[in-house]
């Protein structure tokens, strides 16, 4: 099964819609995906109706990237197959909404106040669709509009890191967290990217504690070797191997979309759905 599942929409900081990336993922030869937008759930059952209204041939599953921190380490989690109407999992994504927008309104006001560049929080929102998640792109995309800076990069450099004067951190909740919640309501929960955190080897272990049950060792920063790493170190641990192009936007270096490219070995689907099913037998 070719698949990819990793992927971001307009809401949160993806540029195409899920209806777009659906019929992206059907020109990529792809027979299932997963949008994983961070922090919320919403473009789901909007892919899903196009696919169903359109009679696609694709298969989607339900997942979600939530952004923690862990002492100064931000670390993914990524969940497929949660149960959406399951009270903590809301409670999380509530939590996890509000400390976006807060944050955003604090650097908003530190911007205006401090290097006198007026952004509003209606500027930062349309960039994403109806009840996305904002967050550090489309800060920084804002403030290269207003003319703070002469592109998105610079703005990163200048504002969006901790040392920048107007720069606030998010309160997210914490990366076991992020996996209890997961896990408990019925989804799978898997560390993404892990080769961006120095500290994984012995994180992951920690979070086993709280229910991971994956690490994506496929992904489009991770060089063959990391990936023989991440995928040995899985099979030591007893856990599952995942992977995505963690797709948001084409690569503006070539033209390309890079949706689905074909790094993600087939057999990783029915590692995923067997992982499923023996959580729901558990």
């Amino acid at each position: 099964m070719k698949a990819d599942f990793h992927i971001h929409t307009n809401y949160s900081d993806g540029v195409f819609s899920p209806e777009k990336i659906v019929d992206l993922a059907v020109e990529a030869g792809l027979e299932a995906i997963a949008l994983t937008d961070h922090d919320n759930v919403l473009s789901y059952d909007v892919a899903k109706k196009h696919i169903e209204d359109n009679n696609i041939n694709l298969k989607i599953i339900p997942g979600i990237e939530v952004n923690t921190l862990y002492k100064d380490y931000e670390v993914h989690i990524l969940g497929y197959f949660p149960d959406v109407t399951n009270s903590d999992f809301i409670s999380m994504l509530k939590t996890q909404q509000h400390a976006r927008l807060k944050q955003t309104k604090e650097i908003i006001r530190l911007l205006n106040k401090k290097e006198g560049i007026k952004i509003s929080l209606d500027d930062i929102k349309k960039m994403v669709a109806e009840g996305g998640s904002i967050g550090r792109p489309h800060i920084a995309k804002a403030i290269t509009n207003a003319g703070g800076t002469s592109g998105v990069i610079e703005a990163y450099n200048k504002y969006i890191h901790k040392n920048s004067p107007v720069y606030v951190e998010r309160k997210t909740v914490s990366p076991f967290d992020a996996v209890e919640v997961i896990y408990d309501s019925g989804g799978v929960p898997v560390i993404a990217h892990p080769y961006d955190i120095d500290i994984a080897a012995s994180l992951i272990k920690e979070l086993m504690n709280y229910g991971l049950r994956g690490i994506e060792a496929y992904h489009r920063k991770h060089s063959p070797a990391i990936v023989e790493y991440f995928s040995s170190m899985a099979e030591e641990l007893g856990l599952i191997v995942t992977g995505g192009s963690d797709f948001h936007a084409p690569n503006i270096m070539n033209g390309q979309i890079i949706l689905g490219k074909n790094f993600v070995p087939e057999w990783i689907w029915d590692t995923l759905i067997n992982e499923k099913k023996r959580l729901d037998m558990a």
